[in-house]
């Protein structure tokens, strides 16, 4: 018995869908007798004799019915009764090109190995056998929801990643969520070391997870994504199941402090090492607050304009940069010190990141490039003793600037 397996993988990046998932028992069952005719057959039955024959040929389910549309695009298969599939082929209807699927080890369900698309027509086809030798088929065309009825949220840490003990979990929806206890019970966050994890939502398309205090060092920390077919607003439902799991590596925070123009570096209560570094000048003070390293570069271009500063800067290769809020504020090297200024570490000279002495080129060992080197995701930069005020929780992932009794007043469950 051969079953016919199409190769081809869709994106990836799908994400799941509500499916309209009624279940479709397709195709013409034709039943055979092994002997005998029906009315002996239909007496038999009736005296409860041992020798009644079974004519039920096996039974074909297609999750996504015969026309439908708004089907899941993760809960879509086959499955059979009865007997065993012999055979199912599942296409894009438009492009006939095969998507690529998994046979069950007992024979009784298929399924896609990937996510489908969205707003996508398919075909499937599947046969099957009895043990007598009894056979069935089954089809159905159907569509994908749609990307204007559903929602996707963008998560951060991905999974299987090791992230600093700061790093939060932070899902970005693609659409206005106005049904916020619903969509929020339908993620999950645990950790490893039992600390309670709640959430809180920034505005309507922002919700993010943490514990009171940083994660323990060395804990996991599991996302259970569980948004197929959740309403996070008028006809518009999630298309996400899946779980994801994430390591908190060792516990490292970094002390920045604008009166001595120093960092010193901690790393599981131990001190590493305490670097000179170059604050906000006078008109464009640092902000205050626990930071989150959010994204790394070796190498990246600055440009004041995007951060509305006019024609103030453009640096097409700042070195070793760590971002720290969404509005730009970064740790990195700086290799255009003036020498006219200040010895580096006396006076704060930047446009509100934090330097670290660096050279052109990312690469040669400089207290930059040895920071980037040593940090990671998810990491804590602590900026003290600056005139600015206390960065915004939402600005970043650096929602510790926030009491946790305001935190918990912004869950929604």
């Amino acid at each position: 018995m051969k079953l016919e397996q199409p190769v081809t993988t869709p994106d990836k990046a799908a994400r799941r869908a509500l499916g309209a998932c009624a279940v479709l028992v397709v195709g013409a069952l034709t039943l055979t007798a092994c002997g005998g005719s029906a009315k002996a057959k239909n007496e038999d039955a009736e005296r409860g004799g041992k020798d009644t024959v079974k004519t039920s040929a096996p039974k074909i389910a297609i999750s996504a019915a015969d026309g439908s549309t708004g089907a899941s695009i993760n809960t879509t298969g086959v499955r059979v009764s009865g007997g065993r599939l012999t055979a199912v082929t599942m296409t894009v209807a438009d492009t006939r090109q095969a998507v690529p699927g998994t046979l069950s080890a007992d024979g009784l369900s298929w399924k896609p190995k990937e996510q489908l698309e969205r707003g996508t027509k398919y075909e499937i086809s599947a046969t099957a056998k009895d043990a007598n030798g009894r056979t069935a088929a089954a089809g159905s065309t159907f569509t994908t929801v749609a990307a204007a009825n559903s929602f996707i949220g963008t998560y951060t840490p991905d999974g299987g990643t090791t992230v600093g003990v700061g790093m939060p979990v932070s899902f970005t929806f693609d659409k206005a969520i106005s049904d916020k206890k619903a969509v929020q019970s339908g993620i999950t966050v645990t950790s490893s070391s039992g600390q309670k994890v709640v959430g809180h939502w920034f505005g309507t398309q922002r919700l993010d997870f943490r514990p009171q205090e940083y994660w323990k060092a060395g804990s996991k920390v599991t996302m259970k994504i569980d948004l197929d077919g959740v309403q996070g607003a008028n006809g518009v439902y999630g298309v996400q199941k899946k779980t994801v799991t994430f390591t908190v590596g060792r516990s490292q925070v970094s002390t920045v402090d604008v009166a001595t123009q120093t960092m010193t570096v901690v790393r599981d209560g131990r001190t590493l090492k305490t670097e000179p570094i170059s604050a906000g000048g006078p008109q464009f003070a640092t902000y205050n607050g626990q930071m989150v390293i959010s994204e790394k570069f070796r190498e990246v271009r600055m440009d004041s304009r995007t951060v509305d500063l006019a024609n103030a800067y453009d640096i097409h290769d700042v070195p070793n940069a760590m971002r720290l809020t969404t509005s730009g504020t970064f740790i990195h090297g700086n290799y255009w010190y003036n020498k006219g200024n200040p010895p580096f570490g006396r006076e704060g000279t930047s446009h509100g990141c934090v330097g670290l002495r660096d050279v052109r080129g990312a690469r040669t060992d400089t207290p930059a490039k040895w920071f980037y080197d040593n940090s990671v995701i998810g990491d804590v930069v602590i900026v003290k003793n600056s005139p600015d005020r206390t960065v915004a929780p939402d600005n970043g992932l650096n929602g510790w600037n926030m009491p946790w009794s305001k935190w918990i007043a912004g869950s929604a469950v």
